[in-house]
């Protein structure tokens, strides 16, 4: 890097979201002249250079839409390796009758999603970053002040023992929920905490999951059960603190007989449990998006609740949309990062934002708020709610497109 670089767009955050954003980027805009950076703080890890399946890697549930989305970029291929496909969803509220099932042959797709090791998934989108001429990859680099200017943004950038001033006509936030830069720039959230903590870990079980995906609902609140490739299981539980630190601290065998108390049978007996991580929950989002010179991505801009596992899908899709924004304001001459530009892009996400956002925190909610949960006479509308919904055509449709990552496409 040279002491007085510049980019036409910096992209702050390797990740999932970063590095799609660049790939998307660098496909619709071939110009060669047309530079774009990806900073990434967090050095690489051998797993990240030479993947090992590990029983105790984080996972991530891919949409339909996002399949599509890979699919056009001609990453999917790549992807496809190592994904379980989700050929079902089952959706039931526990200890009561309601229930309702998604079947992917009834949408004429061949998976309503996927689940996907987080780590196979980096590592492919790594793997294409360095074979693709034209996006400048470096790690680690570590950006330590952001200053807005008329013609767009100056940073520091630390790398190899040096700091090196760096300009850019448009900066992307896509480091994460906890971005300090964002907190720097007044870049402020808006946080409404569900009072849970989520419990991630893998999961053995003594029969196949079928490729079936469960959401089940029970008075301590939402868990998910997803298929993982060899008939292993992604496990999401989410409950109080209180009993989310009882249960971290439960032997292996204790862990997987409350969990098979709460959850049931369907998947036969659970006989083993990877490593346990815990996450305290709440929906935050972003009180600005944009500003002049500057859009936030990813968790920087929203984090939803993991249980419906729609948060990495919409980022993705926002990230397509600035994409295709910013090819759009270069072929008519208008500059990629005037406001008028980014609230281009907002406006076209916003609706999908909005659907998104609000389907995940509601269902979530209906189905666990305790004060809600002691009307009897809620509870019954509930199930007769899920049982409406498995029955009623429309109805079932257009959750079926929430689910698929679709709700907010034509």
């Amino acid at each position: 890097m040279e002491s007085s670089t510049h980019y036409d767009v910096v992209i702050i955050g390797g990740g999932m979201v970063g590095a799609s954003l660049a790939l998307s980027l660098r496909q619709s805009v071939p110009n060669p002249d047309f530079r774009i950076a990806v900073f990434e703080a967090v050095p690489l890890r051998p797993e990240q250079l030479d993947f090992q399946p590990s029983y105790d890697g984080r996972s991530s549930a891919l949409s339909w839409g996002t399949r599509e989305i890979y699919d056009a970029m001609g990453i999917w291929p790549s992807l496809a390796e190592r994904v379980e496909p989700i050929r079902h969803i089952h959706v039931s509220d526990r200890g009561h009758f309601g229930m309702t099932r998604l079947n992917a042959t009834d949408y004429e797709v061949p998976a309503l999603g996927y689940v996907v090791d987080n780590q196979w998934l980096g590592k492919v989108l790594l793997e294409q970053i360095q074979k693709t001429e034209g996006i400048e990859f470096l790690c680690p680099a570590e950006v330590r002040h952001l200053q807005p200017t008329p013609e767009g943004a100056t940073l520091e950038v630390s790398r190899e023992g040096q700091t090196y001033p760096v300009s850019a006509t448009l900066i992307v936030l896509a480091d994460g929920g906890r971005s300090s830069l964002a907190r720097d720039m007044g870049l402020e959230q808006s946080v409404s905490h569900y009072h849970q903590t989520a419990i991630i870990t893998s999961i053995t079980p003594d029969q196949h999951h079928g490729q079936v995906a469960y959401e089940r609902f029970t008075d301590e609140g939402p868990m998910a059960l997803l298929p993982l490739p060899g008939g292993q299981c992604a496990l999401v539980w989410t409950m109080s603190d209180e009993l989310a630190r009882e249960r971290l601290e439960l032997t292996d065998d204790d862990f997987l007989n409350e969990l098979q108390d709460r959850f049931g049978y369907r998947v036969g007996r659970f006989r083993s449990v990877g490593q346990r991580f815990s996450y305290p929950l709440a929906l935050k989002l972003a009180t600005e998006q944009v500003r002049p010179g500057l859009v936030v991505l990813g968790n920087a801009a929203h984090s939803l609740h993991p249980v419906a596992g729609q948060g990495f899908n919409l980022a993705l899709r926002d990230a397509i949309a600035l994409s295709e924004t910013i090819t759009s304001a270069l072929k008519s001459g208008a500059g990629i990062g005037e406001l008028a530009t980014l609230q281009a892009y907002l406006a076209r996400q916003k609706q999908d934002q909005f659907q998104t956002i609000h389907f995940s925190d509601y269902v979530v909610k209906l189905f666990s708020d305790q004060s809600l949960l002691s009307g009897k006479w809620l509870q019954g509308a509930r199930n007769v709610g899920l049982v409406a919904l498995d029955l009623c055509g429309p109805l079932k449709g257009w959750f079926a497109r929430q689910a698929m990552g679709l709700g907010g496409r034509p």
